[in-house]
């Protein structure tokens, strides 16, 4: 039997959006320790080099805090766009992360425009619904860029002050993403959120967890695909 909506705007607002909530939250949580032992971890680092410590304040301002923050969502922006990418011509037997095997699924069918509840840009048509359908992977691979390149202004920002440090030549953003360093942080990121697509996909052939749409039904055969 279906649940029944709550009758409290308030109560029907937190549950109807309550996964999207709950990421937030978990978001600014991590994100709130994260500039706290980041600010004690680069503060005992200035130590080290005979430098001042900073406030808070001024720690949110340094390529230490930029770098440690874009570092990682580079990564996870790269992952979905990519994800969002794959799914639409790969295919994985057995697992609930991949479309039909050879079935057209309702994701593949052209938007209808006389739909009454179509979004906009469905009812406009040409090339704002030529964008529209592009608009998720587009949206993940802007968030991406900027991302590698502000993780590449704050690492540019932590190598230039060691450099000023033991009287090194400093060095621009773009430079700075010519060095090995910059790779080595980009590349041990990647990986790992690679992996855990390969995770995703790898699992769901033979493992369930009810309830939850990454699954397949519990009494679903290893190899029935899709959700």
């Amino acid at each position: 039997m279906p649940k029944q909506p709550s009758s409290s705007p308030v109560l029907r607002f937190l549950y109807e959006n309550s996964l999207l909530l709950v990421g937030v939250a978990l978001v600014l949580a991590t994100m709130t320790g994260q500039v706290l032992t980041g600010w004690q971890e680069y503060n005992g680092e200035l130590e080290d080099l005979k430098l001042l410590p900073l406030s808070l304040g001024q720690y949110l301002g340094t390529g230490h805090f930029l770098e440690a923050t874009f570092e990682n969502w580079e990564s996870e922006f790269l992952q979905m766009g990519l994800y969002v990418m794959l799914t639409i011509w790969l295919r994985q037997k057995g697992s609930s992360e991949s479309k039909k095997l050879y079935e057209e699924e309702e994701v593949d069918r052209e938007p209808d425009p006389t739909k009454p509840d179509a979004p906009a840009p469905v009812k406009r048509g040409g090339w704002v619904l030529w964008l529209y359908k592009q608009s998720l992977s587009l949206a993940f691979f802007l968030l991406f860029f900027a991302s590698v390149w502000l993780h590449a202004k704050g690492g540019a920002g932590v190598y230039n002050v060691e450099q000023k440090q033991y009287g090194k030549p400093q060095i621009s953003t773009i430079e700075y993403m010519g060095t090995t360093r910059f790779w080595f942080e980009s590349f041990q990121n990647w990986q790992s959120e690679f992996l855990s697509i390969v995770s995703i996909v790898g699992l769901s052939i033979f493992l369930r967890q009810q309830g939850s749409p990454q699954s397949k039904p519990v009494d679903a055969s290893y190899d029935e695909t899709g959700e």
